[in-house]
């Protein structure tokens, strides 16, 4: 499967068996899965959102939201558990409002799939990470 590199926005091809073991970049070694979320921007979202053929969950966030800091600890322990089988991206809404516009935001902390560059679902408010896998699990990635 190709995975797009967030840092230096280069394509890397990933064996779905290798996917669960901190694959590397193959142009700059910075880590592609490694169970945690990776930054999006104005930079890099177009890129890596196309190049990526896994399911990208993405928190739609911002630094002065209450419960996007409580569903912090939440969704990083939901990354590590589905790793090798999603990306988890955060997007701060706050420096990125042209993004956020465009991704059609209407309330804050949002969790939106992304698949094959397209949005195939969203949910809104706060989870628990047992919510979050099952919510991956039951409509989209498992």
């Amino acid at each position: 499967m190709l995975i797009t590199c967030s840092h230096c926005l280069s394509k890397n091809r990933v064996y779905e068996a290798g996917a669960r073991y901190n694959p590397a970049c193959d142009h700059c070694t910075r880590p592609l899965l490694d169970g945690g979320s990776v930054e999006l921007g104005e930079t890099n979202f177009d890129a890596v959102v196309s190049g990526t053929e896994l399911p990208i969950v993405l928190e739609l966030t911002a630094a002065w939201c209450v419960p996007s800091r409580m569903m912090a600890p939440q969704l990083a322990l939901a990354a590590r558990q589905m790793k090798g089988q999603v990306v988890f991206a955060r997007l701060d809404t706050d420096k990125n409002p042209r993004l956020a516009q465009r991704l059609g935001l209407r309330g804050l902390p949002a969790l939106v799939l992304l698949r094959d560059g397209q949005e195939r679902q969203r949910i809104n408010g706060a989870l628990q990470a047992p919510q979050i896998i099952e919510w991956l699990e039951r409509d989209w990635v498992v």
